[in-house]
């Protein structure tokens, strides 16, 4: 049993993950959070985008020194500030002083609207790991990835304590992702007799910090003792529900349902994974850039995002739970191959999966093709 496997059994690495998931809470409350790495480090951040003048005060006053705004290479590429630190930068105080210009500096859907901002200086200081961190908790809490941050050298710990303020771990924040991913776990089942799948079972999964569900959609009888038809399938609102046509998600959710059925048997692993991994509220921002002329990628990319946000381990936990360590992958990503192989499922054939463009989509799945490798 691995590190991660065996967090059920340790008390810490539980209790870590739990002020995560709380952290990202307080964040999107628009409070603040100490975060303190291994080497001594530590700071009180705030996510740029719930932020106000009056919290921004307050953390000057908590630590006697201006803030600064901590944001991601591929936004400040889009912003054209000199990328002199690794991983993020960060635009000191002088540059921007209010929450209104911290919220700009954030959030690119106003770009071409306002194309005067800036110019922004970046600090050439080195950028420590509770930083880093910082912005990463804004990613797991779904807002987007810029946070305001002072240095914190201790010593008001009273203070803190009474603004409530929450101190958690950035190598805990680091490795959240991947720690609840190795940890889900079977809550339920239940039959659930689909259009085009009548024989079929909805599971739920989900990890100890009691995050978001995933699901595993298994239809017919699937064999462990050979390769399983299956589909991995990020949740999409918008085309999987309410019939998006700017993608092609929703097509691929019912096609391949009625594919494993046709076949007999498969599985459709179904992650809560919205937007690649960014979350519905972006997502939304994604696809204003993309109004605005951006394609798929840029738009990701202008918000502070990668590409694809997304990692494949919530899938291979579940088969791996499930008895399966050979699958048949229905699939035109080339990412979801070697993700499930890096996580030790053996994916010994591709299925093709795709479906025809509309005059929404068809710019989307070309930079599909051409930008993220797919095969279509």
């Amino acid at each position: 049993m691995t590190a991660i496997e065996n967090i059920n059994s340790n008390p810490a690495a539980l209790a870590a993950m739990l002020a995560v998931d709380r952290a990202a809470h307080e964040f999107r409350r628009g409070r603040p959070v100490r975060i303190c790495d291994d080497v001594g480090n530590s700071i009180i951040a705030l996510a740029s985008e719930v932020s106000t003048d009056q919290a921004i005060a307050r953390l000057s006053e908590l630590s006697g020194t201006e803030p600064s705004i901590a944001i991601t290479h591929h936004r400040a590429r889009t912003l054209k500030v000199r990328l002199y630190t690794d991983e993020i930068i960060l635009i000191p105080y002088k540059s921007w002083r209010t929450a209104a210009t911290a919220r700009t500096i954030a959030d690119p859907t106003n770009d071409l609207s306002n194309p005067l901002g800036g110019p922004y200086t970046a600090s050439r200081d080195p950028v420590n790991s509770a930083s880093v961190a910082a912005v990463q908790l804004a990613k797991i809490a779904r807002l987007l990835p810029s946070v305001i941050l002072v240095d914190y050298e201790g010593g008001q710990d009273t203070a803190l304590a009474g603004d409530g303020i929450a101190t958690i771990n950035a190598s805990d924040v680091i490795s959240y992702e991947m720690d609840t991913a190795g940890t889900l776990r079977q809550v339920t089942a239940a039959r659930v007799p689909l259009e085009d799948a009548e024989n079929s079972r909805i599971l739920s999964f989900r990890s100890p910090d009691g995050g978001r569900e995933h699901l595993a959609i298994v239809i017919g009888e699937p064999l462990t003792d050979r390769p399983v038809l299956a589909r991995i399938h990020s949740e999409c609102f918008t085309g999987d529900l309410i019939g998006s046509l700017k993608c092609d998600c929703g097509q691929q959710l019912r096609g391949a349902i009625a594919q494993i059925a046709e076949e007999g048997s498969g599985i459709l692993l179904y992650l809560r994974q919205e937007g690649r991994g960014i979350g519905l509220t972006n997502k939304l921002r994604a696809y204003a850039l993309q109004d605005q002329g951006f394609d798929t990628v840029e738009a990701n990319e202008r918000l502070g995002f990668e590409s694809d946000e997304r990692i494949f381990l919530p899938a291979a936990r579940i088969l791996k739970q499930l008895g399966f360590g050979k699958v048949r992958l229905m699939t035109n990503n080339p990412d979801k191959v070697e993700g499930l192989t890096t996580f030790g499922i053996e994916v010994v054939e591709r299925v093709q999966h795709a479906f025809p463009s509309n005059d929404h989509n068809e710019f989307y799945l070309s930079v599909k093709k051409e930008k993220s490798g797919h095969l279509l």
